[in-house]
């Protein structure tokens, strides 16, 4: 069911972090949050995802060295709305459902993990900041991407309500062979991944706000980010 919402004008520009774990609806909470507010969304999560596609598309290794800085430099990826939308696009082309495919769920975190991707990715990140109002979702967004942002959210829900959301996600980008217990294993193995890599790796910010959605509908969780966002700086029109 989508989010009603209602834009909202705001004293300053806020950046907004949205942390969390593998399918905890962060990036919906994201993305409705800049809705509502009129700002821009940047999906971290897609960027790398971006990423792993194109080395897989290349048949390019998963590890440091020159290939992987070749194909860093050639890798230009930009946010457009389309029909009110965010999509991305990888060097002027929407990859689509692609990025959700089994291959690049497989792949996505060892490419995240590697150093010299994580520098290029937070680097393009930092740069979305110049534009009027950001809200971003990640793992590392509050605590090393924008560490100075005016609002932190953690969002957490429980391990079998992420597996459903995922396979849903899945299922819709045509990926019907995984099974509910395949999903949550990934995830699982994708958290111990994000959380132990040595760069960046995925924690709450000490000063984030935690948000347990495990029994939020979108609208709830949508309502209870705006009143965050108000108190921050945004007021009603």
């Amino acid at each position: 069911m989508g989010a009603k919402v209602r834009y909202y004008c705001r004293v300053k520009a806020l950046t907004i972090a949205v942390d969390g774990y593998a399918s905890c609806g962060k990036s919906t909470l994201a993305k409705d949050l800049a809705s509502a507010l009129g700002y821009q969304y940047i999906d971290s999560g897609a960027m790398y995802r971006a990423v792993t596609w194109y080395l897989l598309q290349h048949r390019l290794e998963a590890e440091e060295g020159e290939n992987l800085q070749r194909a860093l430099s050639d890798i230009a990826i930009d946010f457009v709305t389309q029909s009110g939308e965010t999509v991305l696009l990888l060097n002027g082309k929407e990859p689509g459902l692609a990025l959700r495919s089994k291959e690049v769920n497989r792949m996505v975190s060892p490419v995240s993990a590697l150093h010299s991707v994580r520098i290029a990715m937070v680097e393009r990140q930092r740069a979305f900041a110049t534009r009027a109002g950001l809200t971003m979702d990640g793992r590392d967004i509050g605590t090393y991407v924008f560490p100075e942002a005016e609002l932190k959210i953690f969002v957490q829900s429980r391990p079998e309500i992420r597996a459903a959301r995922r396979l849903a996600e899945l299922r819709k980008a045509g990926e019907l062979q995984w099974t509910l217990e395949e999903v949550l294993a990934n995830l699982r193995e994708r958290d111990t991944m994000d959380s132990n890599r040595d760069f960046a790796p995925l924690r709450r910010a000490d000063d984030a706000v935690d948000l347990d959605n495990s029994d939020l509908n979108r609208e709830e969780q949508l309502a209870w980010a705006l009143e965050l966002a108000l108190a921050r700086g945004a007021v009603r029109p």
